[in-house]
Order: structure tokens, then C-alpha cells, then sequence
């Protein structure tokens, strides 16, 4: 792995939160390349790492840098994404892969995915999909030289062991119907509200809105209604605790409400 060396960033492509940067100009520091959609429910569940890697590492000399690769028509337009990393506070920088370029150079295959390069740019660890962040600290503090406790795991479907069960497919567009998964997420865009068995959810801006979280995977029925002025793009299931886990009973005993994590990466299909 450790002779891949990380592709040039193409020109003219909207950068956030940071003038264009140049990959060659990053040698001597580690680099984190981060892969996501704010329309995508498992970008969404990484981001909270993401943020608190770039507040602890920061000052050693990580850099972070979010590739936004659109999978769906309302996160295409660069103007919600820049306002998509300002409400989901990513202070890090961002460039959006309006045509999928970097995508390509990568050979990417799927949301979230995670590169770590080392100072001389070369690949050091990756990751598709949720999951293993406790790995990918590790190799961050090994690249910086640094020794300290690792971030707990911000929901006990992340820990080390947990057993996800396999959730139902994602449906493209409204959906209603029986599924099986932790949770249900909706890509929304418009301005006003959907009934979710029979509560109601204000939706005032374009990306993944959870819909439904259960402790842990279970078989239920949706039902999904549409108001006025809101567009369904898809709705999508992320797996759920095995009820055999360990891990089922802590977050019984610790959380109510919130959602699961997936393991395992989307995929573009394009």
C-alpha cells in the first residue's frame, strides 16, 4: 500500500473553507482524504469523527481535506454544499467533485471512503463505508508521533465488535413499506414537511434526514408521506444492532433515539 502515491487535486474545481490546495504542496504532513455526500445517511454518520480528528490533530499537523462527490441531483449544486459544510460545521477544507475527477483518479467506489497518506504523500490505511475509526486514529497518531487516548465511540454500534444485522435496500424515490433495518433516513429537498407514521418532519433544506431509529435492527412498516413543496429522492436503510450483541443491551441502557451506523460503504451507481 505504502507505494500509491496520492493523485494531484485537478484545477478550477470550488474549494471551501480554503484557497485551491495542491497535494504536493502538502509533503511533510499526513493527509486525510475524506469522500462524502451531505445527501448520503453514511456520510452523515461519519462526519462527527471527521470534525473531532480535525480539532485534536489540527495542531500536530493533520490535514483533513473533504472531497463532496454528489450521488444525488440536490447536493450537485456547489452553493448548497458550501451551505451544507456550514450547518454541518466542518471547519476543515472541502472541494467539490462536481464532475467526479478526483473520484475517477481515486478509483473510488462507494460513500464515505477515507485515504490516509503519510508526509512523502504515499498511502498509509483506507477505509470504505463507517466504521473503524478507532484504526484509522491509530494510524493517525502513528503518523504524527503521537501517544493519547482514542475517541470513545460515539454510538455503540461503532465499537470494536458490534454485530450489525443486514438492512433492506435502498428505494429510489417515496417509499412505503415493510422493512428491516436500525434505521430509515430520506433524501429530501424543497421547503415544508413529510408525515412519518404519522409524525411530522419540517424539512427546510436539501440532504439525508433520519426518519426512524430503533435500538437495534428490527422488521417494521413505513409509512411515508409527502406535504407540499418536498421532493423524495430515496429512502435509505442503515443496518441495526444484532439483538445477540453485547453491544444491543448498552445502548438500550444508554440512548434512546439517535441512529445506527453502517459498515459499509454506498455505491455511486452510475
Amino acid at each position: 500500500m505504502d507505494h500509491i502515491a496520492a493523485p494531484p487535486f485537478p484545477t478550477g474545481l470550488p474549494w471551501i473553507n480554503s484557497a485551491p490546495l495542491r497535494m504536493d504542496q502538502q509533503l511533510g504532513r499526513p493527509v486525510l482524504i475524506e469522500f462524502w455526500d451531505f445527501c448520503r445517511a453514511n456520510s452523515i454518520r461519519t462526519l462527527p469523527y471527521l470534525r473531532a480528528w480535525h480539532e485534536r490533530y489540527g495542531a500536530d499537523g493533520l490535514r483533513i481535506i473533504g472531497v463532496h462527490a454528489s450521488g444525488f441531483g440536490p447536493s450537485a449544486d456547489p452553493t448548497e454544499v458550501a451551505a451544507a459544510v456550514a450547518r454541518l460545521g466542518i471547519a476543515y477544507p472541502v472541494v467539490v467533485d462536481s464532475k467526479l475527477e478526483i473520484w475517477e483518479r481515486y478509483g473510488n467506489l462507494g460513500w464515505p471512503a477515507r485515504y490516509l497518506f503519510d508526509a512523502r504523500g504515499m498511502l498509509f490505511e483506507q477505509h470504505y463505508g463507517e466504521g473503524a475509526y478507532d484504526e484509522t486514529e491509530t494510524a493517525i497518531q502513528e503518523l504524527l508521533g503521537v501517544d493519547r487516548p482514542r475517541l470513545e465511540p460515539l454510538r455503540p454500534e461503532d465499537a470494536p465488535g458490534a454485530v450489525l444485522k443486514p438492512q433492506s435496500e435502498d428505494v429510489e424515490g417515496p417509499f412505503s413499506g415493510p422493512y428491516r433495518a436500525g434505521g430509515v433516513w430520506a433524501v429530501l429537498a424543497g421547503k415544508g414537511w413529510v408525515e412519518v407514521n404519522g409524525r411530522r418532519l419540517a424539512v427546510d433544506h436539501p440532504g439525508a434526514y433520519e426518519l426512524i431509529s430503533h435500538p437495534h435492527s428490527i422488521s417494521a412498516e413505513l409509512q411515508l408521506e409527502l406535504g407540499p413543496g418536498v421532493e423524495c429522492h430515496a429512502v435509505c436503510f442503515t443496518p441495526g444492532l444484532d439483538v445477540s450483541s453485547p453491544h444491543a443491551e448498552s445502548r438500550r441502557l444508554t440512548r434512546r433515539g439517535g441512529s445506527p451506523s453502517s459498515s459499509t460503504a454506498q455505491n455511486p451507481g452510475r
